[in-house]
């Protein structure tokens, strides 16, 4: 299942028959195995890599690094649920080190995320410090490199 699992995590739109002729399997068996991943909660959706800077459509995101206090029987669980019921929220990931959480937040302005951070994410009782980082520049996602080198258009310096 792995095998399969890694080359839908590479590309999503590679089809039975083509994971069957990559890993030597029948296709029938191939598309057991992803019904199975899919029931199981295992493979949880198929997903497009998309640069919407290139698209012509800007966005701002922001790795919001957040102390919290823990809520008694519910650690850090209880809070990182209600972050991420926001729409402005992306990703929430409890993390080791000075901060609880990793908040990855996106909107279409600079002024909306810093609302976001001052108006909801601020005002939430168990929230201490959140700081945040704004994305200037994406070089690597998902194993996809955005940035494209420019080709070297110097003329050759022979001796």
């Amino acid at each position: 299942m792995k095998e399969i699992l890694k080359i839908l995590e590479r590309d999503a739109r590679t089809t039975p028959e083509q994971i069957a002729a990559m890993t030597g399997r029948d296709p029938a068996e191939v598309r057991q195995i992803i019904a199975e991943a899919e029931a199981k909660g295992i493979l949880r959706r198929y997903k497009a890599t998309i640069d919407w800077e290139r698209a012509g459509e800007e966005r701002v995101i922001a790795f919001i690094d957040v102390r919290v206090s823990p809520q008694r029987g519910t650690g850090f669980d209880d809070i990182a649920r209600r972050i991420d019921r926001y729409p402005e929220v992306r990703s929430v990931y409890l993390v080791s080190g000075e901060q609880d959480l990793r908040v990855v937040v996106e909107g279409p302005t600079m002024r909306e995320v810093a609302f976001f951070v001052a108006e909801k994410l601020a005002t939430i009782e168990q929230v201490q410090s959140p700081s945040t980082h704004f994305l200037l520049k994406r070089y690597k996602e998902d194993g996809d490199i955005f940035d494209d080198e420019e080709p070297d258009r110097r003329l050759a310096v022979v001796p």
